[in-house]
């Protein structure tokens, strides 16, 4: 099964990145997911995608003044909840928590979205909204104390200076040792390369894991040798990145030295979605073994407990 950690379907055009085109909706997400994608030899589709509003349609001046609180904070996350309504087989939910909107009001629509929606995931993007991890402590507490609660993913965006460098997150994940951290795009993005920072934490702490995309190939080859198996996650950050270029990203660890590391299929299937399905409740699958039964399932649903 492939589960892609990190896709932005939206109504209206990315306010902060100013994509070209039109709106990239779920329907055309749906049809990336689809693909098919070759990998070692056999068709393969991204099964499910944890999806969100682009975090440039989060933040707070930019969305409708007349809307405050926990009403303005639904008004930016209705399109993910009616997505994930629509496509239950395909699609889950992943919250946004901008403290600009309010700590409380955003711990209240955690809870709502994971109780009432089924949301499995929040996401912190403290570059876009403008605050410092390790300083603003108050402001990610209450949201926090709600995740380790409700037992939700989080997920991290990293790799942008000031305020999205892996390090300046540890205070806050020490502080929550039951809740289970992703480091979105394994610390590389617009800002910098700190892919050795979620990787060291990754090995030191039993509660950090790594999304692979965006990774560097030969790191992610060096990290895989000595990374737990459980500790990769597939995530592609669609759009504006396309999800093939990533698959393959982890399909060459299967090849041989120095470009691989003779990785096997099953494990493979780990890092490509096995590892986020016993996150959150969803059944595991074997990989394809051969093309034909790669190709029946491509149409495959899979249903979220």
């Amino acid at each position: 099964m492939i589960i892609d950690a990190s896709c932005y379907p939206t109504l209206v055009p990315d306010l902060a990145w100013r994509h070209d085109g039109e709106p990239f909706t779920g329907e055309r997400l749906l049809k990336m997911m689809d693909g098919p994608y070759w990998v070692n030899g056999k068709p393969r589709r991204v099964d499910m995608a944890f999806i969100q509003p682009p975090q440039g349609n989060t933040i707070y001046t930019w969305t409708d003044p007349d809307l405050h609180g926990r009403e303005a904070i639904r008004n930016y996350m209705a399109y993910t909840v009616e997505l994930t309504q629509k496509h239950p087989d395909r699609f889950i939910g992943c919250f946004v928590y901008n403290p600009r909107y309010g700590t409380e009001a955003g711990a209240a629509e955690i809870e709502h979205h994971v109780k009432e929606h089924g949301f499995k995931m929040v996401q912190f993007q403290a570059n876009m909204h403008a605050y410092r991890p390790d300083r603003a402590k108050d402001w990610l507490r209450p949201a926090l104390k709600k995740c380790a609660e409700l037992g939700v993913l989080v997920k991290l965006h990293t790799g942008d200076g000031p305020y999205s460098i892996p390090t300046e997150w540890i205070p806050m994940i020490q502080e929550f040792p039951t809740v289970n951290f992703i480091m979105a795009h394994f610390g590389v993005q617009t800002g910098g390369v700190y892919c050795f920072e979620p990787f060291q934490w990754a090995m030191e702490l039993p509660n950090v894991y790594c999304e692979s995309g965006w990774c560097l190939q030969s790191r992610i080859v060096e990290f895989a040798k000595d990374l737990p198996k459980h500790k990769i996650l597939f995530g592609t950050d669609t759009p504006p990145n396309e999800p093939g270029m990533w698959l393959r990203l982890l399909e060459v660890l299967c090849h041989e030295p120095p470009q691989g590391l003779n990785l096997d299929e099953d494990t493979l299937e780990d890092y490509f979605g096995n590892n986020l399905a016993r996150m959150v409740g969803i059944k595991t699958t074997p990989p394809p073994r051969d093309k034909a039964q790669a190709k029946a399932r491509l149409t495959n649903t899979y249903a979220v407990a």
